[in-house]
């Protein structure tokens, strides 16, 4: 049967074999697409199946990879962040002061005021305070999230409204930062932030839809046909980002695939397991589906929240938070798999990480149906007597390679809490495959990047692209590098493994024809300038979803 589509001159990488492999011989040059499905891979003999309505894309030597898929993002709270007080891409203090008065100036009428994206480089003297924006906004409750999305920078209005004083405990799960008075200082870390988040409006359904595309274009414009989001939750008086995705796609506005991540909620138990199977009943599309729980059971390392194996070195006595207890986590863990669920920790900490691992076993000694393709997300630091464990386990390390290099917040606020030789443990990406261990990649969107193609970059350099802040330092531990092979894998079909979409992720016949045309051949350029590469295409059924 005659193609619609036929892509010819250039290489194709499969994404997934030995035919992946720049040594295979001779590359396939060619792949012909009928019905929004793969029919042929090839060379370019496969032109003469091409009929008078077929269209043909001349890749004149630039590359065909399978669409992108990103395992861990959160699409809608970017796109969300994008048209709130925005502090992306600005990097001191003066001038993240300058853009809160320039918004609040812009938003005359609104009660309470929110953003997010500040670095916590931008504050070279300790955490950020609340008399810092009372310079800029005195009278209004103002949350500004960092770029990390685990601390919050709050004005003295917020803290006041939210009833933040000298006598309010800590939580469980968070840490209000406190002056040596024991006032709090504006500066809130994880559980800490709720009491203001209480008082802050939810987004509306209108601009929940609105988000969902603005972040699905913005996606595609980046090669990414598919992810997994990692958080979706009811809020207790506001709108779920789950209806929107499904909304968009009831109405065939949703091009994306999308796999989400129900919330646990750290603060409920087990009685929330049916719940949560009542959602995911809900929430079953054409293109959207909530197969996952998602589990965060620690914080970052730079705020001490991380669980920790050992205590932090410096200005941190303590080892961390688990969120969870590890007992409860194992218990959730074979509930949760009894139901049928995918579990996708969040495990930062080397103890987090453990307990995380611990809780699969448990599940899986239980297990009585298929693999649910279990996934850890971050796996920053991984002692190294666990780094076999992921593939003993089936557990898929589900990376963000972007974050693994000699950036300022590695070098500034990282490697110091933790002592060069734990720091020599991060992001252990080689040893994870070398032992065996499946690889899918994200990008934590908007906490980073969503750029498949910057995350490549840092995982075979272990530095950051040119442009980018912070490049041009040393390799952050380059033992543990990946080939571009193995990167574009992890992008590929190994995001396509845990999100589930096993009809994608690879370029074969019967797969979907969800591609990406890049503007040059990664696997025939030098490493170091793999940053420079551009997505040209993207189709996704084989329909053009982004065209440059």
């Amino acid at each position: 049967m005659t193609p619609e589509l036929v892509f010819h001159g250039g290489r194709v990488f499969t994404g997934a074999g030995p035919d992946a492999s720049p040594a295979s011989a001779p590359p396939a040059t060619a792949v012909a697409v009928r019905e929004g499905r793969i029919v042929a891979v090839g060379d370019d003999g496969l032109l003469a199946l091409a009929g008078p309505g077929t269209r043909t894309v001349d890749l004149a030597g630039r590359l065909l990879v399978p669409g992108f898929q990103d395992a861990h993002a959160h699409p809608v709270f970017g796109a969300l962040e994008l048209s709130s007080c925005h502090l992306g891409g600005l990097t001191t203090v003066d001038e993240y002061l300058a853009a809160v008065a320039a918004y609040a100036a812009s938003h005359p009428h609104d009660a309470t005021l929110q953003g997010a994206g500040w670095v916590q480089t931008a504050f070279p003297d300790g955490p950020p305070t609340a008399a810092l924006l009372d310079r800029v906004v005195p009278d209004r409750p103002l949350l500004l999230w960092g770029n990390d999305g685990h601390r919050a920078w709050v004005n003295s209005a917020a803290l006041a409204a939210a009833g933040i004083d000298a006598s309010t405990p800590d939580p469980a799960d968070g840490r209000i930062e406190r002056d040596a008075s024991g006032r709090p200082t504006g500066f809130l870390l994880e559980g800490a932030v709720a009491p203001v988040l209480a008082i802050l409006p939810d987004a509306t359904p209108e601009q929940l839809d609105a988000a969902v595309l603005r972040a699905q274009q913005h996606l595609h414009a980046l090669g990414i046909t598919a992810w997994q989001d990692a958080i979706l939750s009811r809020a207790e008086d506001g709108e779920d980002p789950a209806e929107a995705y499904l909304r968009a796609d009831r109405a065939g506005r949703l091009t994306a695939r999308v796999a989400g991540a129900l919330w646990w909620d750290r603060a409920r138990g087990l009685e929330q397991i049916p719940e949560l199977v009542e959602r995911r009943e809900r929430f079953r599309g054409r293109r959207f589906s909530t197969p996952a729980v998602k589990i965060m059971q620690d914080g970052i390392i730079e705020s001490g929240t991380a669980a920790l194996l050992a205590p932090y070195r410096a200005v941190h006595a303590e080892s961390g938070l688990s969120f969870v207890d590890p007992g409860l986590l194992r218990e959730i863990a074979v509930r949760l798999e009894a139901e049928g669920f995918q579990l996708h920790f969040h495990g930062i900490g080397d103890r987090a990480v453990r307990e995380s691992l611990d809780a699969v076993a448990a599940a899986r000694a239980a297990r009585r149906g298929p693999d649910p393709r279990h996934h850890l997300a971050h796996v920053q630091l991984v002692d190294p007597a666990d780094v076999a464990r992921f593939a003993e386990l089936g557990v898929t390390a589900n990376i963000q390679p972007y974050w693994a290099c000699n950036d300022p917040l590695m070098v500034e606020h990282t490697v110091p809490v933790l002592g060069e030789e734990r720091a020599g443990q991060q992001y252990p990406f080689g040893s994870l495959h070398a032992a065996g261990a499946r690889l899918a990649a994200g990008s934590d969107w908007p906490v980073s990047t969503p750029d498949p193609i910057a995350g490549i970059h840092v995982a075979v350099n272990r530095a950051l692209p040119s442009g980018h802040p912070g490049s041009g330092a040393e390799p952050f531990l380059p033992g543990q590098a990946l080939d571009v092979v193995t990167a574009l894998e992890a992008y590929t079909a190994g995001s396509a493994y845990v999100n589930g979409f096993d009809d994608t992720g690879r370029i074969a016949p019967g797969f979907a024809a969800d591609l990406a045309v890049l503007d040059r051949d990664l696997l025939a350029i030098p490493a170091e300038s793999i940053g420079a590469a551009r997505v040209d295409q993207t189709f996704v059924d084989g329909v053009p979803v982004f065209e440059r």
